[in-house]
């Protein structure tokens, strides 16, 4: 089962074994991934064929020198993906490469199981939500006029409508004449209350106020 289906030459079927397995195991990886999450369908595509890309790229230089250069320039395509990743999609990326040079190498059993183990872990800290977000976390960004002194200015608002808050930046906008506050707060209700945006407003004089929550990208 662990041994490579690959002999001293390459033959057709043991390519479409390897292919055929690292088709299977590049959508099932697509599908663990999504599990649970909010990825791009092109980042699901991608999951799916770079199993098989991989592999018929070690196939073909298996035995020679240049097998090193291709893994490491199959790996450094990582960083070259048009928009920016969250953690678990680059480990996501990382472990579709895995399956492929393993099916590439012919150990389609070895491949197979490191999928199912690697999968079945993955399943698992989605199903236990593990370094989630809470449902009540908002990031809110409040417009003040600079004459406004923002110390203290909404801790009766927070304490009212929030569990926790925090300021974590305070920026200069339109020429200096304004600040904007940052914080990241947690809210007491999971959605936010009209009231509470409507007492922001009356004190910072009808300004720019957003609530709302973070993606994965901006929070790295």
């Amino acid at each position: 089962m662990f041994n490579s289906v690959i002999s001293t030459s390459l033959t057709l079927s043991a390519f479409l074994i390897c292919l055929g397995g690292a088709i299977v195991l590049g959508v099932l990886t697509a599908l663990v991934f999504s599990f649970r999450s909010r990825s791009s369908s092109s980042l699901n595509v991608a999951l799916a064929m770079l199993p098989p890309i991989v592999t018929l790229v070690i196939m073909m230089v298996n035995g020679s020198i240049g097998a090193g250069l291709a893994v490491a320039g199959t790996f450094s395509l990582v960083r070259f993906r048009s928009a920016p990743g969250t953690a678990k999609e680059i480990c996501g990326v990382f472990m579709a490469t895995a399956i492929g040079l393993a099916c590439g190498m012919g150990y389609v059993g070895v491949a197979a199981l490191f999928f199912l183990v690697m999968g079945t872990f993955v399943l698992l800290l989605s199903l236990l939500r593990m370094g989630e977000v809470s449902s009540s976390y908002r990031h809110l960004k409040i417009t003040i006029p600079e004459t406004l002194e923002y110390d203290g200015l909404f801790d009766d608002l927070f304490a009212k409508y929030t569990t926790r808050h925090e300021l974590e930046k305070v920026k200069t906008t339109n020429m200096g004449t304004l600040y904007e506050l940052s914080y990241d707060i947690y809210l007491k209700d999971s959605e936010v209350k009209k009231e509470f945006i409507d007492a922001i407003r009356c004190r910072n004089g009808n300004l720019n106020v957003s609530c709302g929550r973070m993606n994965d990208k901006e929070m790295l």
